[in-house]
């Protein structure tokens, strides 16, 4: 229930984006222009369901949380996710409060969005970790799969991060309202290298950053599915990262093509977003199970075996 209404969060907050809603409420907060109840404008409606939405969540984080410490203390990982989606929560709700009563800009704002998907990225990995103890699966480890190398444990991290990167500056073009920068695609305003000025450039770099994203995927991909054939898990994450990232290209591709429609470009937008969300949720995924997949010490190795014939 948190992670889905932690995803709910970040649509509703891209949504506040993308329709210009974030002064719906003026520069009041908690209350939208002075009011506990609004009047009602499309504008206000937006933002203030936007707060709504984001503290009933809170409570529910709030909740997850100390559940979480009173049942389940001992599963570390679990506090962990736990402890990390209350923080991130509580990060992106004080720099959304104060995006309203103090202009923020584009770079801060751009933070903002980060932390939301951090927030929810935390309660995904909180979900697959109570899945696995519902399972059973009290280690983390397959003992028929050979341990994740070192080199491929650190292609993944960087693919995680370079993505994050390349989020940001998605989030940048959009609180700098640059998606006009470059109209058409896959060329920019009908050239291979347009004239990089102003908003141009900023969108014309994350363009570049997708598709060297898209590339690093691949690689990522291609040795997670060739290289694990005796792991079942870190292959569907390989595969399931390539189509995520390509989902989120071409959802690039139509939010530029429904630009000029802004009835489309909503929809386009919130599925770019959704495609983001995931993305980056199988990547975190993916991270700590190639650091659980490590080829560990041997005398960590036997308390392990131990542990799990006990």
């Amino acid at each position: 229930m948190t992670c889905i209404g932690m995803f709910i969060v970040v649509l509703n907050g891209a949504l506040v984006t993308k329709t210009g809603s974030g002064m719906g409420c003026g520069t009041d907060w908690p209350l939208c222009n002075g009011k506990f109840v609004p009047a009602y404008t499309i504008e206000s409606m937006i933002e203030y369901s936007h707060r709504f939405i984001t503290g009933i969540v809170g409570l529910l984080v709030l909740l997850t949380f100390i559940l979480t410490l009173r049942q389940a203390k001992d599963k570390r990982d679990a506090v962990l996710y736990s402890s990390s989606t209350l923080l991130f929560t509580i990060v992106q709700a004080i720099m959304g409060a104060l995006a309203v009563v103090f202009t923020q800009n584009p770079p801060v704002m751009a933070l903002h969005f980060g932390f939301s998907l951090l927030a929810f990225a935390s309660s995904f990995l909180m979900c697959m970790a109570m899945r696995k103890y519902a399972q059973g699966q009290v280690t983390h480890r397959n003992q028929a799969a050979r341990p994740v190398q070192e080199v491929f444990r650190y292609g993944v991290w960087f693919t995680l991060l370079y993505t994050y990167i390349v989020i940001y500056v998605g989030a940048f073009v959009r609180h700098t309202d640059s998606s006009g920068g470059c109209m058409g695609w896959p060329l920019c305003n009908g050239e291979l290298i347009p004239e990089l000025t102003g908003g141009t450039l900023i969108a014309f770099m994350h363009r570049i950053a997708a598709a060297l994203l898209f590339v690093v995927v691949a690689i990522m991909a291609h040795f997670a599915y060739h290289h694990h054939k005796d792991n079942r898990e870190i292959q569907q994450l390989g595969i399931w990262s390539m189509v995520l990232c390509a989902g989120q290209i071409v959802s690039g591709a139509l939010v530029v093509f429904t630009i000029t429609d802004m009835n489309a470009l909503l929809f386009t937008s919130l599925l770019h977003t959704v495609l983001i969300c995931g993305l980056f949720s199988v990547l975190c995924y993916m991270s700590i199970r190639v650091w659980q997949l490590r080829e560990l010490p041997e005398v960590e190795s036997s308390l392990e075996r131990m542990s799990t014939q006990g």
